[in-house]
């Protein structure tokens, strides 16, 4: 799948959602301008909002998204960065993207507030819209679910007890529920049909677990070449799918690996011994048929959508879960 490609085709759209980002972004204090520009330059691969105006346009009469879907696409994407401002807080984390944190580079004070004022400017730009009842009710879940989703998987890193449904739950609060509000949104600014609106967000809460799962599993098989580090979930204390996975596979051992999950602070070296332990034990296999599964559910969403390239390139960043490297 290009990203490059997938940019061409939504044009005007996309140059329009660039706008809508920098204008929301645009402050008359020089230092958070020039926070705001270096940040955004390093943007990631901008899925949601992608999967927002091409949602928009599958789900349109006309087959074209318009200025509220700009609108609502834009805001997704600031509130996702907003988030990756404040979990780089919460996790202490110090690369993103292969480049340093702004918490790492400024301190923690600076990326709580950077991240308030990329929240505010997701907020202001709904707000722009000319029709956003229905979208800031979503925007407003999703942050409620963002801050269960980071309250449980603290709480889950404290006791080693985190189990699948437990896991899931996570997952979905702090990554399917932003992608099923993106999906959503674009369907709403061209006012599709009930039928379209279920389907927009069985597709996006699929594709958003999916992209999670993609993650965790990269976290044991990934390494400095493939882009992300192998170990950070668990120096976290995060049990993510392989390594449940590997308990159905190797029960014997879960009491021990949990109890090491716990003390992991203090014996760094477990990292490596646990990663071991769900390689040799089929806890990637597994996540990775989950992934499918989701994969799955996500294509199978887009059934009721007219064939179309916009639907073509849904299907494709669906798919893209099942192999990407980054």
């Amino acid at each position: 799948m290009s990203g490059n490609e997938i940019i061409s085709f939504l044009g005007k759209d996309w140059t329009e959602l660039q706008r809508l980002i920098r204008e929301a972004l645009s402050s008359d204090i020089s230092l958070l301008q020039k926070v705001n520009d270096k940040l955004y330059s390093r943007a990631g691969k901008q899925l949601r909002p992608m999967v927002s105006l091409l949602m928009a346009r599958a789900c349109s009469a006309d087959g074209r998204a318009n200025a509220d879907s700009c609108h609502f696409a834009a805001a997704a994407e600031l509130l996702h960065n907003a988030t990756l401002l404040h979990d780089d807080v919460a996790d202490s984390g110090t690369i993103r993207r292969g480049m340093p944190t702004l918490s790492a580079e400024m301190g923690p004070t600076a990326a709580v507030l950077v991240g308030d004022y990329w929240l505010s400017s997701a907020v202001n730009t709904v707000l722009a819209a000319s029709s956003n009842i229905k979208v800031i009710r979503l925007f407003a879940r999703t942050l409620g679910d963002l801050a269960k989703g980071e309250m449980l998987q603290l709480q889950n890193a404290a006791t080693g007890n985190t189990t699948e449904e437990d896991y899931f739950k996570v997952i979905y609060c702090k990554t399917a529920s932003l992608f099923e509000t993106a999906g959503v949104s674009g369907a709403v600014s061209v006012n599709a049909s009930e039928q379209k609106l279920e389907a927009a967000r069985r597709y996006a809460s699929s594709l958003g677990t999916a992209f999670q799962i993609r993650d965790d599993i990269l976290d044991y098989e990934g390494g400095e070449k493939l882009g992300k580090p192998m170990g950070v979930d668990l120096a976290e204390k995060k049990i993510t799918l392989p390594l449940i996975g590997a308990f159905y596979n190797a029960p014997a051992q879960e009491k021990a690996i949990r109890r090491k999950i716990t003390r992991i602070h203090l014996h760094p070296e477990y990292v490596q011994e646990i990663h071991g332990f769900v390689l040799e034990n089929g806890g990637v296999d597994y996540a990775a048929a989950k992934l499918d599964e989701y994969v799955e559910r996500a294509v199978g969403a887009l059934e009721i959508f007219d064939d179309s390239v916009q639907k073509d390139y849904l299907v494709q960043i669906a798919q893209y879960n099942s192999y990407r490297k980054i």
